[in-house]
């Protein structure tokens, strides 16, 4: 009994001393403690990347982690890693808890093998409303400059981005400036040169600047500027989401159709406004609300929308020019106030001068904008073609019926009756007997009564020279040499004469010749 008492005690000393050498030996290892959970399995991704005693630090590790997961990547560009932690906690009377230097070797391997897509520091640049995204600062001054390449031939000018002082954030904007020609070696330490060419500036002031040459003006180009405004701003993007430099200058320098805003000018027609613009009558008129048709009256300084090609990035040029060339001299126009707008008369008929030229000529794109003339030397004076033209606004004309249905237009048609006209001297509108005929303009009643054909009809003669004619009436409401004023009531509608129902015909006559009424109607 006594025996078995000391082989308790032994154990008992044995597992003391056991204890105190773990504790001593091996700090690592967890004592039991009734605190609840006092170990954490962790996981990151599912991985199991070892044991802590605690989670108090562990967002600290794994930010460790993250940091060095990067810098072992070596990638320069930001990198998108998944990273989803997990832990799970034990009460255990003990176990062994990793370093943590080792838990964070094991997250940072982990983070390797996740890492999910690589943004790219790249470059945005945004034209209108036409963006790109290039890869680097170099594809961007190659996108710009070989936009400028087609006009500046002898590379000229150079590109580069300056920060955008009215912007609040971090925009560049792309400047064009003439490239600094680097002076030789001899030039830059010649001290006599840099006496001299002060001198020279203190004599230019005070001696009368010389009138430049021909010879002065060696031509070539003189300015160069992007039509819009280019804005570059830095940004990380993923690799699918990048342009080629070859796509981008594609993408903005190749011809597109662009609508622009066209003002009709003096002597403008919708089909010659067709012919140079190179668009479709029926394109012309479908994106125009103002034109019904080809034959819509237009006005001076109306404004239609046609389409042209343009690039979506356009470029501004200058260039000098010498040349002799035949020259028009300006129309030079005699005012007359007794005579409407419509009316002119020739008194001088032009002839072309001959000269010699120093020229500024503008240019977009390809085409001519402007040509500001520098220097001109005379060798044959042209002469100028003289023009008297009226001042005063000609009367309108109004159609002479409310309603009606057209039926018949002006021109050559197929005969509606039996010795009608097959070249109709103006417009028919169907309109039921007795609809009110007004007169379309102000002017004398110089026809009031049967007319062969017309039936019972009235003409009045205008102001500006031309006639107007109402025809196939059932009753003539004035007398032959009566004003009336435009809109009074002159008839009613009928079916008199050679008709084949009951209609207004309707003419305009200048000169004796009957034109198309609708082109004229206000």
């Amino acid at each position: 009994m006594h025996f078995n008492k000391r082989i308790k005690l032994c154990y008992i000393e044995a597992a003391v001393i056991v204890l105190l050498v773990c504790v001593l030996l091996f700090p690592s290892i967890q004592l039991f403690k009734h605190t609840g959970d006092n170990v954490f399995t962790v996981r990151l991704n599912g991985i199991e990347v070892g044991t802590l005693a605690s989670t108090a630090q562990l967002d600290s590790l794994l930010a460790r982690a993250r940091r060095q997961a990067v810098m072992e990547i070596g990638s320069d560009e930001l990198v998108f890693i998944d990273a989803e932690l997990t832990t799970e906690g034990k009460e255990m009377l003990w176990a062994a808890v990793d370093d943590e230097e080792e838990v964070i070797d094991r997250m940072a391997d982990v983070m390797k093998r996740s890492t999910r897509e690589t943004l790219h520091r790249s470059y945005t640049v945004k034209v209108n409303e036409t963006a790109v995204n290039l890869a680097s600062y170099d594809d961007v001054h190659t996108l710009l400059s070989q936009a400028l390449a087609p006009y500046d031939t002898q590379n000229q000018y150079q590109v580069h981005l300056e920060l955008d002082s009215d912007r609040e954030i971090n925009v560049l904007e792309a400047v064009i400036s003439p490239r600094e020609v680097a002076p030789a070696a001899e030039e830059q330490f010649d001290i006599l040169a840099g006496v001299a060419a002060e001198l020279e500036e203190i004599f230019a002031s005070v001696e009368p600047e010389v009138e430049k040459g021909f010879e002065d003006y060696t031509g070539g180009l003189t300015n160069i500027d992007y039509a819009e405004k280019i804005e570059v701003v830095e940004a990380y993007l993923l690799e699918d989401e990048l342009t080629t430099v070859e796509e981008a200058v594609d993408l903005v320098t190749k011809l597109q159709e662009q609508q622009i805003i066209y003002k009709v000018v003096a002597g403008d027609t919708l089909s010659q406004i067709s012919l140079d613009n190179n668009i479709p009558m029926d394109e012309l008129v479908a994106i125009n609300d103002a034109l019904e048709n080809e034959n819509t009256m237009i006005r001076v300084d109306q404004e239609l929308i046609i389409t042209v090609p343009e690039p979506e990035l356009s470029v501004l040029w200058k260039q000098e020019a010498v040349y002799t060339e035949d020259y028009e001299a300006q129309v030079q126009y005699i005012p007359n106030d007794d005579w409407y707008t419509t009316q002119r008369v020739t008194l001088q008929e032009p002839s072309a001068g001959r000269r010699k030229v120093a020229a500024s000529i503008a240019y977009k794109n390809g085409q001519e904008t402007g040509r500001e003339i520098l220097k001109e030397e005379i060798y044959a004076e042209a002469v100028p073609k003289i023009v008297e033209r009226g001042t005063k606004i000609p009367p309108t004309y109004i159609k002479p019926i409310s309603g009606g249905r057209l039926s018949s237009g002006f021109g050559a048609r197929s005969a509606p009756t039996k010795g009608a006209s097959t070249n109709h001297k103006g417009v028919d509108w169907a309109t039921p007997i007795g609809t009110t005929v007004v007169a379309s303009n102000a002017g004398t009643v110089v026809h009031a009564g049967w007319a062969s054909g017309y039936g019972y009809a009235v003409y009045i003669n205008h102001a500006d020279g031309r006639q107007t004619r109402y025809g196939h009436l059932s009753k003539v409401l004035v007398k032959v040499g009566q004003t009336v004023s435009q809109g009074e009531r002159i008839a009613l509608s009928g079916n008199t004469g050679r008709s084949t129902g009951p209609h207004v015909h309707f003419e305009i006559r200048i000169n004796g010749s009957a034109v198309n009424p609708l082109k004229y109607l206000n």
